[in-house]
């Protein structure tokens, strides 16, 4: 490679890594398994799909909206773009996510705009086999109240249960699309 040009190297060397690829793990598809987002809102601990989870962003600084429901913490200026920013514990549970530095949101896409909503902790990616799917009597306990409208079904993975939200469907429910009071 002595004498060749930078781009004759480089493209040398992206062809000799290319050879080597066995599978990107977002290209890896098992039969049984499912993928997404991990996060802990209140106690429950909850997986959305990627396709859902637009961004993952730091809790932006908010604008209050006054007119709102309790569960609407405000907007917020996201690269120019307005984003409304909700307290998801607060809209499924009633109570309000003691919000804290370093707090996360996921951004969701839903018909109108983008919205983010707070979570309590991020764990990252998770997979799930249909062999971790957690039995009916353990996926009613968690997915209680508000939360039966939007988890699918659960799986039990090291000795945690977790529910797979669809933030789709939160997306979609008309009374949180109304955040007006």
């Amino acid at each position: 490679m002595a004498g060749q040009s930078p781009f004759l190297v480089l493209a040398e060397y992206e062809r000799r890594s290319l050879a080597h690829v066995v599978g990107l793990p977002e290209q890896l598809d098992a039969p049984g398994l499912w993928r997404g987002i991990a996060y802990r809102v209140g106690s429950r601990r909850l997986a959305s799909g990627f396709g859902e989870v637009v961004e993952i962003l730091t809790l932006p600084a908010l604008t209050p909206v006054p007119g709102t429901q309790p569960w609407m913490l405000g907007v917020a200026n996201v690269r120019g773009t307005l984003l409304p920013v909700v307290d998801l514990k607060q809209f499924l549970e009633g109570e309000r996510t003691v919000l804290h530095e370093g707090q996360r949101v996921l951004v969701v896409r839903q018909p109108g705009g983008d919205v983010a909503v707070t979570i309590d902790e991020l764990y990252g990616q998770r997979s799930f086999m249909d062999g971790d799917a957690a039995d009916p009597a353990e996926a009613g306990e968690l997915s209680a109240g508000r939360y039966a409208h939007f988890i699918e079904r659960a799986f039990r993975l090291d000795g945690q249960l977790w529910g797979q939200f669809s933030l789709d469907r939160l997306a979609r429910t008309p009374e949180f699309r109304q955040a007006a009071a």
